[in-house]
């Protein structure tokens, strides 16, 4: 027999996103009495953060300082900082060209440029979190059917449970098909490229030291992780990807190193290596009555920029802000001029993050002679001119939108 109740917010994902804004309803949960579900379709792991290890082969993100202060607003981030490497130095190059550009956390007076994080431990923290917040979890659990009513939307889950949501988020990543269910098309420019993502571990002390490295076959990023470790996202034209897996652990590490030089030291430890295929896609909807998308189920990014988790966190506070100044002023959180104060205050951040990232992407992918030398011009260029690499910075910060 189907077990029916109604809810204020239905939250489908309980990943990085929607455990965030699980976290980040407490305070209205509180306030105003809403009631709140997360549905997960992954059980979770039964042993907590007392039982985290962490793993050399653990996929990480990159947060920002905006991020940080988000994370101090959600009650998280003195937890989360036993696992965290502050990122001191970001060094941006492009292979065989003079040009390169230089920001430091002391140059712009702040403790770090950013964060890098394993995703496993921030996933912990914050569900951590929320099993002290009076909310009704489903997981393991699938959202079988959706359907909109006059009053949200109907979900029918694979749990037995029937929720009727005033309003129901997106935060799935996109994979469940519910977007597409629901009619939402997606907006997909390929990049022709994939990333491989994985761990390694470097000769000598990282110092914090981010790099950014532009190359013929793709940009290539190192983020610092604690211990000697750094996190390695590097891109490959589609298809090319395939010849570099197979290599053996030697070989990848003797091919990486030619490919990147020695500034941050030989590679010496690679982990398991992962490749994902990289497209900009964008939902054409985020918005409906009683419906929110967030994440990458809204946006999904390049990975090299580092700003995908970050945008998917602001537009988490962004809501939950239109929520709570829609009840203020007696609208319930699905009704449509919430949705649309909740937008308003994305579209912009969203449209400028997703112009940087995708534009620095194409920039650096077009290989002609003379446009190598505009972009080494403009990396000495930035790394000569303090208040516009400091502006910039705080703009990838996400201290400024």
């Amino acid at each position: 027999m189907t077990h029916s109740e109604r809810v204020d917010i239905a939250i489908i994902g309980g990943g990085l996103v929607g455990a965030s804004l699980g976290c980040a309803l407490a305070p209205l949960i509180r306030r105003h009495g809403l009631r709140v579900a997360v549905i997960e379709a992954n059980a979770l792991p039964a042993d907590g953060m007392q039982g985290y290890q962490p793993s050399f082969d653990a996929r990480a993100s990159a947060i920002a300082q905006g991020s940080r202060r988000h994370f101090q607003t959600l009650g998280v981030w003195d937890a989360l900082t036993r696992e965290a490497q502050p990122i001191e130095t970001i060094h941006v190059s492009e292979r065989g060209r003079l040009g390169v550009t230089r920001l430091t956390a002391d140059e712009l007076g702040v403790d770090a440029l950013g964060y890098v994080l394993p995703n496993a431990w921030m996933g912990r923290v914050l569900h951590d979190r929320l099993a002290d917040i009076d909310l009704d979890w489903h997981c393991p659990a699938r959202v079988e059917n959706i359907a909109a009513s006059p009053q949200g939307y109907r979900l029918r889950l694979s749990d037995g449970s029937e929720l009727h949501a005033g309003l129901t988020v997106l935060a799935d990543g996109g994979r469940s098909g519910l977007k597409e269910r629901l009619g939402i098309a997606s907006h997909e420019a390929p990049y022709d490229q994939a990333a491989l993502i994985t761990t390694l571990e470097v000769s000598q002390p990282h110092r914090g030291v981010a790099f950014e490295r532009f190359t013929a076959e793709g940009p290539l990023a190192l983020l610092p992780l604690t211990g000697n470790r750094m996190e390695l996202i590097w891109t490959h034209a589609a298809g090319e990807e395939h010849a570099t897996l197979a290599l053996s652990d030697g070989d990848f590490l003797a091919r990486l190193q030619r490919a990147f030089g020695e500034r941050a030291g030989r590679f010496r430890r690679v982990g398991r290596r992962h490749v994902y295929p990289l497209s900009l896609v964008t939902a054409e909807e985020s918005v409906r009555p009683g419906l929110a998308v967030l994440g990458n189920a809204a946006h999904a990014l390049h990975p090299v920029a580092g700003q995908g988790f970050n945008l998917a966190l602001r537009g988490v506070m962004d809501l939950v802000a239109a929520i709570d100044a829609g009840i203020a002023s007696g609208q319930p959180p699905g009704d449509m001029s919430v949705m649309h104060a909740f937008e308003a205050r994305r579209a912009l951040d969203r449209r400028n993050v997703i112009r940087f990232s995708d534009g620095l992407i194409r920039l650096f992918g077009v290989a002609h002679p003379l446009l190598s030398h505009v972009r080494a011009a403009g990396l000495v260029g930035l790394n000569l001119a303090g208040p516009v690499r400091r502006a910039f910075a705080r703009r990838a910060m996400g201290l400024e939108r």
